[in-house]
């Protein structure tokens, strides 16, 4: 069964890579159900969790540029079981990305899930699109009450998924996902508060 992710990735160099580090064997015949063309319904519940990618593209010089993207949870959406889309927020107006998409549509994209030691990485064509023209897209990833000025949307075509391994992922928490844990800390630091106040009070009231 092909292995769709390393079918793309594994070009000759990468062969001799593995080879001269004893993997070479295990992925040349590798057997199993790798297929990632398409995302199942467990990708599309990971993906409409993520507040954040990182996405990579190739410069007209062949130099990788890395950006991260983010947003409110939900802010990647997934159109289909081969199609993602995120609004494309204006930063620092630099427009690295934009300009090598232009002459490059090939991206790779890393989504991480930090708590649980979850990483999803991906191939992708990406377009760029007006969403003054496409406004079934722009109803599509309208982010209502978020303040950021969105210039177009990408949409990103699948090529390939696949999970990586949670080896050397550090579990990082955001404000919003420590807040459960949180609460009762909270709660219990308002109550002294107010019982120390009412301690002060009374103290205040026998002194005078």
């Amino acid at each position: 069964m092909p292995y769709g992710f390393l079918d793309i990735a594994s070009t000759p160099g990468v062969r001799a890579a593995q080879a001269a580090n004893g993997s070479g064997e295990y992925w040349t015949h590798f057997k199993g159900d790798r297929l990632s063309d398409r995302f199942t319904p467990a990708e599309a519940a990971f993906i409409a969790e993520r507040d954040s990618l990182y996405m990579a593209t190739v410069s007209e010089s062949g130099w990788p540029y890395v950006q991260h993207r983010g947003g409110p949870p939900g802010f990647i959406r997934v159109l289909d079981e081969r199609t993602l889309a995120i609004p494309d927020f204006r930063g620092n107006r630099q427009y690295i990305s934009t300009g090598n998409l232009v002459t490059n549509d090939r991206a790779a994209l890393i989504l991480m899930d930090y708590p649980n030691r979850r990483r999803l990485k991906l191939y992708a064509h990406i377009e760029a699109r007006d969403l003054e023209k496409d406004p079934e897209l722009a109803t599509e990833l309208a982010l209502p009450g978020y303040r950021a000025k969105v210039e177009r949307g990408l949409v990103m075509h699948l090529a390939a998924f696949d999970w990586n391994c949670p080896q050397h992922i550090v579990p990082r928490f955001s404000e919003a996902e420590l807040a459960p844990a949180l609460a009762p800390l909270r709660a219990r630091l308002e109550a002294l508060e107010s019982e120390n106040q009412a301690l002060r009070a009374e103290l205040a009231a026998k002194v005078s």
